[in-house]
């Protein structure tokens, strides 16, 4: 009967989280109509609704979120050390769950992942790509990886990228229509292309800095995207200027499609950093991919040699 209870209560936690049955399902991998009897038969147990259920969502009730702050964390802390002690044998094994930039998923974590789910066919790696600051407790992630000006001090950071700094480019043809730009403030009287952030819905600002003097200017312009991708392709095609990391700007640069301005507005960041709560204990999978990480950072500061 206990484990049951546990299993009906981590499918209520998921289904409170996704508020719709089809989507926890997915995440479970079970079907809709055993998920739904699964949640029926937890309050049938209580005596009491969790759910408030409508035609497009579900939303839990006073008890619903009494339950989930109560229980919640509890359950998180029995799936984390049930999956601790899973991995305490020949082969390491998991789910990790991380939240990165496009451009840091691609570039710092791919080529650790990719090598890591080689070697270990029964590590599973989710990959989940934003540009806002993410609550990795709150969204349940492992890690995170962000620049590392940018992560909270009560978290463990492990330097996963060589430095790296923000450029401002535009192509050939757009410069034939528009003046190169000689200080940050001018970038107001360009077309720009933003970057909508995820998280909080704002727009990203572009920030520089020389000689200590700091700028912070928001652009404007006639597109916005959320992917730093689309941003690259409607700079290359002239739609307007793009401020993105330099490494992804680069092979467009030195092939003459983009042409770099500002350059003495961009000074270097401090490079990606891998994040995670002090108070989690890491399992087995996960340290294999943070040594993986750091492998990886070394062998990019001593290709840089």
């Amino acid at each position: 009967m206990i484990g049951d209870n546990l299993n009906e209560l981590a499918a209520f936690m998921v289904v409170a989280k996704e508020q719709n049955f089809t989507r926890a399902a997915k995440r479970l991998g079970v079907s809709q109509s055993a998920l739904s009897q699964s949640v029926r038969g937890l309050e049938a147990q209580l005596g009491i609704r969790l759910l408030n259920r409508t035609t497009r969502r579900v939303v839990p009730t006073e008890a619903g979120e009494r339950l989930i702050h109560s229980v919640g964390p509890r359950i998180e802390e029995i799936q984390q050390q049930l999956m601790v002690l899973s991995e305490l044998r020949d082969k390491p094994a998991g789910t990790i769950r991380l939240t990165a930039t496009e451009y840091a998923a691609e570039s710092i974590l791919w080529p650790a992942v990719e090598q890591l789910v080689t070697e270990y066919p029964d590590i599973k790696v989710e990959i989940i790509t934003d540009y806002g600051l993410v609550d990795i407790v709150k969204d349940r992630f492992d890690a995170g990886v962000r620049p590392g000006e940018t992560i909270a001090k009560d978290m463990i950071a492990v330097r996963v990228g060589p430095p790296m700094r923000m450029i401002v480019a535009g192509s050939p043809s757009y410069f034939a229509k528009y003046p190169l730009p000689s200080t940050p403030q001018q970038l107001t009287e360009h077309r720009c292309i933003n970057l909508r952030l995820s998280g909080h819905g704002g727009i990203y600002a572009w920030e520089f800095e020389k000689e200590g003097r700091e700028l912070s200017v928001r652009v404007d312009g006639q597109l916005i995207f959320n992917t730093g991708s689309m941003i690259l392709k409607a700079a290359i095609a002239g739609k307007g200027l793009a401020y993105l990391p330099e490494g992804q700007l680069a092979p467009y640069i030195a092939s003459g499609q983009l042409l770099p301005v500002l350059t003495e507005w961009c000074e270097p960041l401090s490079g990606y950093h891998l994040y995670y709560p002090s108070h989690r204990q890491p399992t087995p999978a996960f340290a294999l991919l943070v040594d993986a990480l750091r492998y990886s950072n070394r062998k990019k500061e001593l290709t840089s040699l």
